[in-house]
């Protein structure tokens, strides 16, 4: 009798199990190396996740590729399993009330000669990027003085915030008006999706950063976004996040976490200015 139902089209087994120390395996690389903390909720997302990999190289266990992660026989698959682990999910001007404050009480107020600049310290895929790189040429101008910095720890996504390619589907959350000045729909091979303007596009920087680590001289900040990514972390990774981008932020600059999140019991160096957005005391 045929045991085609027991294979995958790759000939391996439909179900390799995720073990628990293979779980806590994963689970301990991910926090050395990213500073992300993962419950045994994240068991199925982990598992999920690393099949991919599982598959490409034909393996028929999960403690086979820690072993190539480990080893230095693949050097580039750490990135990859950092890539794939780390969650980068991100919409056009989401949570707006914080792109309303940075109008209304953050520029409204700016009369300094200095280049206006804000770094989108976990941009993944550059939506954040983009719309506050619309937000600023509104308000300067696409020939004023002002920038927008995108770092994240996943090389993948940050390829994909410079190629600034999204599907159609993605322009449902931009204002109309931004999105006829900025956007462009995509024609022939690129159909059915669109793209953001060049010149909005040359006000960007990227850059891949990770924030547990030593983080690179770029400058100062008016202000920092750095939202719906410290749920990731525990308390200790926080304050150490926390106070080195603290550091970045220009005298009166401003740190934005996510509406789920806060700087409570973290730093002192912070005062809170409104909901989920603090100023540097």
């Amino acid at each position: 009798m045929s045991n085609k139902s027991e294979l995958s089209l790759q000939g391996l087994p439909t179900q390799v199990q995720l073990k628990d120390k293979e779980f806590n395996q994963c689970r301990d690389l991910i926090y050395q190396w990213a500073g992300i903390h993962m419950t045994e909720a994240k068991k199925a997302l982990v598992a999920g996740r690393l099949m991919k990999r599982i598959r490409h190289y034909n393996l028929k266990s999960y403690q086979e590729y820690i072993d190539i992660v480990l080893s230095d026989k693949v050097p580039e698959e750490r990135q990859v399993m950092i890539d794939l682990l780390t969650t980068n999910e991100t919409y056009f001007f989401r949570e707006p009330k914080h792109f309303d404050y940075l109008i209304n009480s953050i520029l409204k107020l700016y009369n300094s000669n200095e280049m206006f600049r804000i770094w989108s310290a976990a941009c993944s895929s550059g939506e954040e990027v983009y719309s506050l790189a619309m937000i600023l040429a509104e308000h300067f101008g696409l020939n004023g003085n002002w920038e927008i910095y995108g770092s994240d720890i996943s090389s993948r996504v940050l390829e994909e915030a410079k190629n600034a390619l999204y599907p159609l589907e993605d322009t449902e959350t931009i204002p109309p008006d931004f999105l006829k000045k900025y956007c462009l729909k995509g024609v022939r091979s690129q159909e059915g999706k669109f793209t953001v303007d060049k010149a909005l596009r040359d006000k960007t920087k990227f850059q891949q950063i990770n924030l547990t680590e030593n983080l690179p001289d770029i400058g100062y900040f008016d202000a920092i976004f750095l939202r719906n990514v410290m749920i990731y972390f525990n308390k200790e990774t926080k304050k150490v996040i926390v106070e080195k981008l603290v550091r970045r932020l220009k005298p009166t600059g401003v740190l934005v976490v996510g509406h789920a999140e806060s700087l409570h019991g973290l730093t002192p160096e912070v005062k809170s200015v409104a909901p989920t957005i603090y100023q540097k005391a």
